[in-house]
């Protein structure tokens, strides 16, 4: 199940950048900071609830999901950078993840496990000390 994520409900805003990068990073605003509200998303109701069930610290009390670029020193490759951030985030709840069913073990492997025991016990056993 591929959910896609509608750019018309993302919300940019453009915001200067942390780091090293001379006086461009005083004057220039390429870093972004990407929006997106997942409770009003025309994303599936199921994609929604895993998303808001999730713990992640990118996804505040409010519902809304917060993501920062600033890996480029372009402003639409930050954008791009952050919509395909979100985009994964959504794509990793989507997929449903298997149920693990409680399998017992076989009663020859049980038998195995007691007789490797027992058989180490006896060895350990002999490992005493030597009386005269």
């Amino acid at each position: 199940m591929n959910a896609q994520i509608n750019p018309d409900e993302v919300e940019f805003t453009a915001i200067r950048a942390q780091g090293p990068g001379g006086q461009n990073v005083n004057k220039v605003s390429c870093a972004v900071h990407l929006r997106f509200d997942i409770g009003a998303s025309s994303l599936p109701e199921d994609i929604r609830t895993r998303l808001l069930a999730l713990s992640d610290q990118r996804i505040n009390r409010a519902g809304v999901v917060v993501l920062k670029a600033q890996q480029s020193r372009s402003l639409e490759q930050n954008k791009e950078d952050a919509l395909r951030r979100l985009q994964e985030l959504v794509d990793s709840v989507a997929v449903l993840p298997t149920v693990r069913r409680a399998t017992r073990p076989t009663r020859s492997s049980q038998r195995k496990r007691l007789d490797t025991k027992t058989r180490s016990g006896l060895q350990k056993a002999l490992r005493g000390k030597v009386s005269d």
